[in-house]
C-alpha cells in the first residue's frame, strides 16, 4: 500500500470536481492538505476528524465508493459514474493489490466496480455478469 507522502507526491485529480481527492482527504492530517492542493477552511478545522490510514479504513471507505459507484453505473448516470470509477480506480492504485491498472470502462464502468467488489467481497449487484454486457448499456 502505498504511503501518504509517496501518494502526496504522485497523485493529482483525476475528475472534474476533485471527488477522488476529496475523499482521500479524509486521511490526510491538516499540516499536509496543502501538498494535494487542498486547505481546511477555519469554520471546520475543529471538527474536522482524520480518519487513520489503514488498509481497513481505506477498504471501508472503497467498499462505500464500489457501491455508490454500482448505483450510478446501474442507473446509467454518465458523469456520476464517471467520476466514480476515478474514485475506485484510485483506491486500487492506492491499494496496490492487483487492480491498480485496470482500465474497462465499458458500461458506465461496471467491470472496474465489479473486479473491486469480487476481489474484496463486496456486495456485487451484477452477479456472475462482467459489466460489458449490452443490456447494462443506454437504450437510446
Amino acid at each position: 500500500m502505498k504511503t501518504l507522502d509517496q501518494i502526496a507526491q504522485l497523485y493529482t485529480s483525476k475528475t472534474i470536481d476533485a471527488r477522488d481527492i476529496h475523499r482521500l482527504a479524509r486521511f490526510i492530517p491538516d499540516d499536509m492538505l496543502f501538498r494535494l492542493g487542498l486547505e481546511v477552511k477555519e469554520d471546520f478545522k475543529e471538527n474536522r476528524e482524520v480518519l487513520e490510514f489503514t488498509r481497513e479504513n481505506v477498504l471501508k471507505q472503497l467498499e462505500k465508493d464500489v457501491a455508490f459507484g454500482f448505483e450510478k453505473a446501474l442507473g446509467q448516470r454518465g458523469i456520476s459514474s464517471s467520476l466514480m470509477y476515478s474514485v475506485v480506480k484510485m483506491w486500487n492504485w492506492i491499494l496496490e493489490e492487483g487492480l491498480e491498472d485496470f482500465e474497462s470502462y465499458a458500461q458506465y464502468g461496471l467491470p472496474l466496480f465489479k473486479a473491486t467488489a469480487v476481489k474484496y467481497n463486496f456486495d456485487n449487484p451484477i452477479g456472475d455478469d462482467y459489466g460489458d454486457e449490452e443490456h447494462y448499456a443506454c437504450g437510446y
